[in-house]
C-alpha cells in the first residue's frame, strides 16, 4: 500500500483575451518507492523542496519522477531529482539510458505492487496516468490533464478548450479511469471522489461522439 499526498492543487484560468494562468497539481506517493508526479513550472523549485521537507524527505529520496505528459507546467523541476528514474509520458530514462516500454501498445508499467502507470492518450498522444492503491485500499488515479478539473465532468468544453490531440481517445480514457478509480487527482484542480453519477455522465458522453461534445 502507498500514501498519496497532494503537495499542491493545480489551477487554470483565463486572465484576459491572450493569456491564461495555470500550474499543475503536484503529487507525492510514499510507500515501497517515493514517487513524485508532475513537477510544476520551472519557477516552483523552492515550493517543491519546502513541501517535501514537510514530509521529511529531500529530492534525493525520490525514486521515480512521473510526468503525465511533456508540457512545461508538468516537467519544470524534473532536474531536482537526479537519483530518480524519470518517466515523461511514454519515455522512460535515467541519465543517458532510455528504456523501451510498449506504452503505445497499451501495456502498463508496474513500479511496485501498489503503483502502476497506464497509457491514457488524448490530451497528448503520450499521456499516462498513475494508479495507486492507497493505505485505505482505495484506488487513486493521478491523471494529469486527462481530467482538467472536477468541473469538466459536466462541462466537457473545459478539457476540450485546454487542448486535446485526440478528443475521442481522451473521452474513452476518461471513462476507463473513472471505472477504475475511487479518487482522481486532476491536472488543474483539487482531488475529487469518483461517484456512480460521474461514471454515468462519462459513459453517456463516450457513447455520443456526435452529440453535445461536437466530436
Amino acid at each position: 500500500m502507498s500514501e498519496v499526498i497532494v503537495l499542491y492543487d493545480g489551477y487554470s484560468k483565463i486572465t484576459n483575451t491572450d493569456q491564461m494562468q495555470a500550474n499543475c497539481s503536484c503529487t507525492l506517493i510514499q510507500g515501497v518507492h517515493n514517487i513524485i508526479v508532475d513537477t510544476m513550472t520551472a519557477w516552483d523549485s523552492e515550493r517543491i523542496i519546502s513541501a517535501l521537507h514537510k514530509q521529511q524527505i529531500t529530492p534525493d529520496d525520490i525514486n521515480y519522477v512521473v510526468s503525465t505528459h511533456g508540457h512545461s507546467d508538468h516537467i519544470g523541476n524534473n532536474n531536482l531529482f537526479l537519483k530518480a528514474k524519470h518517466i515523461v509520458g511514454f519515455s522512460i530514462s535515467c541519465q543517458d539510458k532510455y528504456f523501451i516500454h510498449p506504452f503505445d501498445k497499451g501495456e502498463e508499467y508496474i513500479i511496485n505492487d501498489s503503483v502502476k502507470i497506464i497509457p491514457t492518450p488524448g490530451h497528448t498522444m503520450s499521456d499516462v496516468t498513475v494508479l495507486v492503491i492507497s493505505n485505505e485500499a482505495k484506488t487513486i488515479a493521478v491523471t494529469g490533464d486527462l481530467f482538467e478539473k472536477y468541473e469538466d465532468i459536466e462541462n466537457p468544453n473545459i478539457w476540450l478548450e485546454a487542448g486535446s490531440e485526440d478528443p475521442i481517445q481522451q473521452m474513452r480514457n476518461r471513462l476507463k479511469v473513472a471505472n477504475i478509480a475511487d479518487w482522481i487527482v486532476p491536472g488543474h484542480g483539487p482531488k475529487f471522489q469518483v461517484t456512480n453519477e460521474i461514471r454515468e455522465s462519462l459513459k453517456r458522453q463516450s457513447g455520443d461522439t456526435n452529440g453535445d461534445l461536437g466530436l
